[in-house]
């Protein structure tokens, strides 16, 4: 099961309490106070963890509550420090305050974590508020509560390469041919209801992590089909891989469907739309699709990379094609 949006419920531990208590010793009768400080509530931690690309495993688990410190005890003894509370998340995951609606924290890397409900510290036992002038102090002090909030997690792909289009235009048959990934693969749109990554190697070396990104429609940039929870995955991409179809099954214009996927990314994101792109025709395999790739490329006055995922026609031209741009974006990206 793939989950892409979680609500959460977090709080941290409370402060063990302080200890009241005297020291009563055989022979010692004035011992004074030896109350113990309370222990440190526990915090909740959100953690991103490398070998996961989904908010599956916690979305089951609504709530999620720190262990509360100990409590001081008597011949000075520190109650003890609860341990953190860690949620373990895949990189990429975005957290949101779900009441205030800002951004918490990016979790961009595997590594990276967030303290999102601090553990309350633990109270004075009666020694701290021994004095001279107050030598058998009654006071002591509760622990402190731990901070609760309300989350929405939620998880972008991060993938080198996005593969876009329409739903039926092939982006599950490619990913299946350029990597191991075994995507859900029908003669029916929309078999792909969420991302699936792949990787990409040539020669055993890795090149670039592919994304197959489920179909898009007209009026994606508005929510029409699932539109934002599809788009807000193209937006770690680095290189746009656009798929075309050159026989439709609906009988709709190759041309006309390039330029309407282009014009909801550029509606949804500007950044998203000025990302590199390499234009590709899909299913090469048949007859008459050789003219369709010649009329695309020349009414969007580029090249059009086409290809057949049964008979491996343009796949090597098409990766050496896209690890090139993954070169050129990088090297701009560095200082």
């Amino acid at each position: 099961m793939f989950v892409d949006r979680v609500e959460l419920y977090v709080r941290g531990g409370d402060g063990g309490d302080g200890c009241l208590s005297f020291r009563r010793e055989k022979y010692v009768p004035r011992g004074g106070p030896d109350g113990g400080d309370g222990g440190r509530g526990g915090d909740v931690i959100v953690r991103a963890i490398a070998g996961t690309d989904s908010l599956a495993d916690i979305v089951h688990r609504k709530h999620w509550r720190a262990q509360r410190g100990g409590r001081g005890g008597s011949g000075n003894c520190h109650g003890r420090n609860a341990a953190d509370l860690v949620i373990r998340v895949p990189p990429g995951t975005i957290i949101f305050d779900r009441e205030r609606g800002h951004v918490l924290r990016d979790l961009t890397r595997a590594g990276d974590e967030v303290i999102v409900a601090r553990g309350g510290k633990g109270g004075y036992g009666n020694k701290h508020y021994a004095s001279s002038t107050n030598r058998a102090p009654r006071q002591f002090q509760r622990g402190e509560s731990g901070e609760e909030r309300e989350l929405v997690l939620e998880l972008k792909v991060i993938a080198d390469v996005g593969l876009i289009g329409l739903p039926n235009a092939g982006k599950s048959t490619l990913l299946s041919r350029l990597s191991r990934a075994q995507p859900e693969i029908a003669d029916y749109p929309f078999t792909t209801k969420y991302p699936n990554l792949g990787m990409v190697t040539i020669g055993g070396e890795r090149v670039f992590v592919l994304a197959d990104l489920p179909g898009l429609i007209e009026g994606a940039h508005s929510g029409v089909g699932l539109g934002h929870e599809f788009l807000r995955h193209v937006e770690r991409t680095r290189v746009l891989v656009h798929l075309v179809e050159p026989f439709p099954a609906d009988s709709s214009d190759p041309v006309a469907n390039y330029r309407s996927i282009r014009r909801e990314l550029e509606l949804y994101s500007a950044v998203l739309a000025a990302k590199p792109e390499v234009v590709v025709l899909s299913k090469s395999e048949l007859t008459g699709s050789g003219e369709v790739r010649e009329r695309l490329a020349r009414e969007l006055g580029r090249e059009v990379i086409a290809i057949s995922a049964v008979t491996g026609q343009g796949l090597s031209q098409l990766v050496g094609t896209v690890a090139e741009s993954l070169k050129e974006v990088l090297a701009e990206a560095t200082p």
